[in-house]
């Protein structure tokens, strides 16, 4: 097997948008040592081109809470392969999974990012941020990919959004933010890349890295953006809800929800003009729906004694659980409960969907769950050997 030299890119400003130089000419190596921190070094190596890969659709990818990265024939009932961090200071996942042309992406705590063949688990490419072994990178990750990128933003030291070229992980280009705590997925729209840093908004263009708008908030966004396709949402650090216009970051309206209610993080989207978003509280939880052009509240649905542990939309309805372990199912129209059931298990993953429409899968603390819509059963797919008590997340993905 061919291996190319890794690639040691020095991250210095070079004009007024803070972007840094592309990866250097093949056979260039750099020497950082003189010029920064160990914290801005970033180290590619490609193992194989990169090319589209047929799915192993009796595959579910399962991410798990010691950040473990392996698939499971659900046919055969076997682990068909496995993938783990270079080095990682803890056991933790913390990160989710894009799979695109049969290639997984995999961000891992360490700063790494892997492309993975779906069939085999061998690695196309790694790639990685930094060097820190005893500092959390990359944290609530998904790599978002268009247009032969993929961006994803760090945590500090390096405190960072970045472009990887697909086809080997190389950098495309960076830019420095000022927050720490970069822990939300990126949004790309309209061949823009928005994200959040601290107080601020950003807009990129997607294909240079380009600084297009900044704009500045008095409290920290610290909410994942969101689009109905038209319009950019996105939520700050206690109780409010901003609509910006895509183009050049402009307020067109706000919404304060409950005062007693805050940290929407990633509990948000948009769809057919309107935007979904969930407020944790204390006492009371709530849903809510609002007309994206207008900001008017549609409805509310309320969990009393109670927080969201995940959502997500799915044919027109949002599913999700409580940390107290309730799925529930509310219809997107009116905010009415479809369904709701006490789990006996503990979800602290994403929903996959079966192709049958007949179940869901999830990972709990001590097992991957198949839950059946019609009988309500949790049935144990996969079992882990041991069952930590401080479960922090894990990610599932059916390959399909």
């Amino acid at each position: 097997m061919k291996k190319n030299i890794i690639l040691l890119v020095v991250f210095t400003v070079v004009n007024v948008f803070g972007q840094v130089p592309a990866t250097p000419k093949p056979n260039e190596t750099l020497d950082p040592a003189n010029t920064v921190s160990a914290a801005d070094v970033f180290t590619n190596k490609t193992l194989r081109p990169v090319k589209k890969v047929p799915l192993d659709e009796a595959l579910i990818l399962i991410y798990d809470y010691d950040g473990t990265l392996f698939t499971f024939d659900l046919e055969s009932e076997t682990i068909a392969w496995t993938v783990k961090a270079t080095d990682a200071f803890t056991e933790m996942c913390a990160n989710g999974v894009t799979l695109l042309d049969g290639v997984l992406y995999v961000p891992f705590i360490n700063g790494e990012i892997f492309a993975i063949d779906n069939q085999t688990g061998e690695i196309f490419w790694k790639s990685r941020f930094g060097n820190s072994t005893d500092q959390i990178i990359l944290k609530n990750q998904i790599p978002v990919i268009n247009n032969g990128k993929l961006f994803i933003t760090t945590q500090s030291p390096n405190n960072s959004i970045y472009a990887l070229n697909v086809k080997d992980g190389s950098l495309a280009w960076s830019y420095k933010l000022d927050s720490a705590n970069n822990d939300m997925p990126v949004l790309f729209f309209d061949n823009k890349v928005f994200t959040q840093g601290g107080s601020n908004v950003y807009s990129f263009d997607a294909n240079t890295g380009k600084l297009l708008s900044q704009k500045s908030f008095e409290t920290a966004i610290s909410g994942k953006p969101a689009t109905d396709g038209e319009t950019i949402f996105i939520a700050n650090e206690k109780n409010t809800i901003y609509a910006l216009s895509p183009d050049r970051l402009d307020v067109l309206w706000e919404f304060k929800f409950d005062e007693n209610q805050n940290n929407v993080g990633e509990h948000i989207f948009g769809k057919d003009k309107k935007v979904y978003f969930a407020a944790q509280g204390s006492e009371v939880t709530s849903i809510y729906a609002l007309d994206a052009n207008t900001g008017t509240q549609l409805w509310k649905t309320d969990f009393n004694a109670d927080n969201i542990g995940y959502m997500i939309e799915e044919s027109d309805n949002i599913w999700g659980y409580t940390r107290k372990g309730k799925l529930f199912q509310i219809d997107l129209t009116n905010g009415e409960i479809a369904s709701e059931v006490k789990l006996t298990t503990r979800p602290i993953s994403n929903f996959e969907f079966a192709s049958d429409d007949e179940s869901l899968f999830y990972f709990s603390d001590a097992a991957l769950i198949q839950f059946e819509f019609k009988t309500k059963d949790e049935n144990e797919v996969y079992l882990r050997t041991s069952i930590k008590d401080d479960a922090y997340s894990a990610y599932v993905k059916l390959i399909r």
